[in-house]
């Protein structure tokens, strides 16, 4: 049976000589969603948003690692709509990971289930929706996932588990900010910042988000669920420690601040140490002329007093960011979602035998504001590329490896606009190198894999920067900055078969292009390595009204 590790037990009845055997599979966890419009008010102004079971931001998923996740998406909308899970890696499975490259998007009136796993995998992350500008609207939530009892984690068990998700928002709808971007223009800078879907006021008539017992730690966890700006999250009087970064235990220090780029999630420790009163959480946008600054309530139960109207400072500038961005380290002796230590697998001493080279760039095409990956501008087709791939049509839809692993300067000037698809062979071990030569802070995501973000430096990459590379416990994760005319490495082994999303995190640069997809084919067409396609699956564009095929066999 499909799922995780199987549980055998045995019974023994010894009256009738015979012997029974039940299988057992991980955990089952049912969830039925309805996403439709609705108003709030996130600025004060009324607006239309996305809502999940009338909520907004939708609601948390709360889940153990290895455990069945099943969500059935009734799409209540009036256009197409998917969802994406930033960071679950669905292994042998990018069946499920609701972006227009791997899937067909729910009709408006029509419903689809998610079946994944988030298979050996523990930490913080967050799902949003892929489809037209839907994530400007809402349509997002957290998703936590949990060790196994039977693996420990390396804190105490806190108190209580909190997700915080923060992000940039606007107050004009996602039809209109998408229709800036069809007709060639930018979004522009936000009109201001969100915690949990709301601005404080700050006035003393704001209700707490969290209560806190005094002496207490609580599980924090920050995610930037917004559209293009960096944020900073820093609390009133306390100090956050930094236990886990996408997945990963890292090693823990206190920070008085931390900066979060578009699609990254921390998880921290906050301790209720302080005197009992009301508090401030505080998250504010970096790398603007103008900051924009929103708050939210912490509340010591049985305290006594306001919150001070004096908020703590964010820092300044992106060279800051930069060395906070070297002090996060992966424990190397603690477990992850196996038993295993981290440090147990030692990336810095594998060979790697190809290095990609993707540089960011923006122009205009007939006019319109486009950006793009060494030169092209990503545009997705009628037929999703893994359907068109699996149902052997390819030929008809995309071309494989359009753009040059290291470009040239020519070859990056003019911007073309097509499918863009790498073919990366099965198991090779690879460095991707993200370079920004503009003066924005960009943010790569990477869909079903965790990648080791081994440098972030400034100026232009060359294979001599490898040796400022560590080699050591840089932190394995799913998303990395690049700050303006710098340049980040990352190190993985492609061996999760699949077609999958390499992106910007920044929705505007995303959606007008600057992202492409990675195809890594089963060399022995093996359900050791991918999973068959769903017999619910949706089918659209040239492969419609195709009959379903299962081309891999059996190990």
């Amino acid at each position: 049976m499909k799922g995780g590790a199987k549980l055998l037990a045995v019974c023994l009845c010894l009256a009738t000589a015979t012997v029974v055997m039940v299988q057992a599979e991980d955990p089952y966890f049912h969830h039925v969603w309805n996403v439709t419009y609705g108003t709030a008010s996130p600025l004060g102004i009324p607006q239309q948003v996305i809502l999940i079971n009338g909520q907004f931001p939708g609601p948390n998923i709360n889940s153990t690692s290895n455990n069945n996740i099943i969500i059935n998406v009734f799409n209540n909308l009036d256009e197409p709509f998917l969802i994406t899970w930033n960071g679950i890696q669905h292994r042998k499975n990018s069946w499920q990971d609701g972006t227009a490259g791997t899937m067909c998007p729910i009709p408006a009136g029509k419903n689809f289930t998610y079946h994944f796993q988030p298979k050996d995998q523990i930490g913080s992350y967050f799902y949003y929706p892929t489809t037209a500008f839907h994530r400007a609207a809402g349509g997002f939530g957290g998703l936590r996932v949990n060790s196994r009892l039977l693996i420990p984690v390396p804190y105490a068990d806190p108190e209580d588990d909190y997700t915080v998700l923060i992000n940039d928002w606007y107050t004009k709808s996602h039809t209109q900010l998408k229709k800036f971007l069809d007709t060639g223009r930018t979004i522009g800078r936000p009109d201001g910042v969100l915690i949990n879907g709301k601005a404080g006021k700050g006035d003393g008539s704001d209700q707490p988000l969290f209560n806190l017992k005094p002496g207490k730690t609580y599980r924090v966890r920050i995610c930037n669920v917004g559209l293009k700006a960096s944020l900073n999250f820093r609390i009133q009087n306390h100090k956050l420690k930094l236990v886990e970064m996408e997945g990963s235990h890292v090693l823990q220090n206190d920070y008085d601040s931390l900066d979060i780029h578009v699609g990254q999630c921390f998880g921290t420790i906050l301790t209720a140490d302080q005197e009992p009163k009301d508090y401030y959480m505080v998250a504010s946008t970096r790398f603007l002329k103008n900051p924009l600054t929103t708050t939210g309530l912490l509340r010591y139960e049985g305290g006594k007093g306001p919150a001070s109207t004096q908020l703590p400072a964010a820092p300044v500038g992106w060279a800051w960011s930069l060395n906070q961005f070297r002090s996060f380290r992966w424990n190397l002796t603690a477990s992850a979602a196996r038993p295993n230590p981290q440090g147990s697998y030692h990336y810095g001493k594998i060979n790697i035998t190809r290095t990609i080279k993707l540089i960011n760039t923006q122009g205009k095409v007939d006019g319109k504001l486009k950006y793009a990956l060494n030169g092209v501008s990503h545009t997705d087709p009628d037929t999703p590329l893994k359907l068109a791939e699996y149902f052997g049509v390819a030929d008809k839809v995309f071309k494989y490896n359009i753009i040059s692993d290291s470009p040239t300067p020519d070859q990056i000037k003019n911007i073309k606009i097509e499918p863009n698809v790498l073919n990366i062979t099965h198991r090779t071990f690879i460095e991707v190198v993200f370079e920004n030569h503009e003066k924005s802070v960009q943010s790569w995501h990477l869909d079903g894999y965790a990648f080791f973000a081994v440098a972030v430096e400034p100026g232009t990459w060359t294979p001599e920067k490898r040796k400022n590379y560590n080699l050591l416990d840089a932190v394995s994760r799913h998303t990395v900055q690049v700050y303006p005319k710098c340049w980040a490495a990352i190190l993985l082994s492609f061996d999760n078969c699949g077609m999958w999303n390499i992106r910007s995190e920044n929705s505007e640069r995303r959606y007008l292009g600057q992202q492409l997809y990675a195809s890594i084919l089963s060399p022995e067409k093996s359900l050791r390595d991918e999973y068959n396609m769903p017999e619910t699956s949706l089918q659209c564009g040239l492969v419609k009204d195709k009959p379903k095929i299962n081309p891999y066999a059996g190990a």
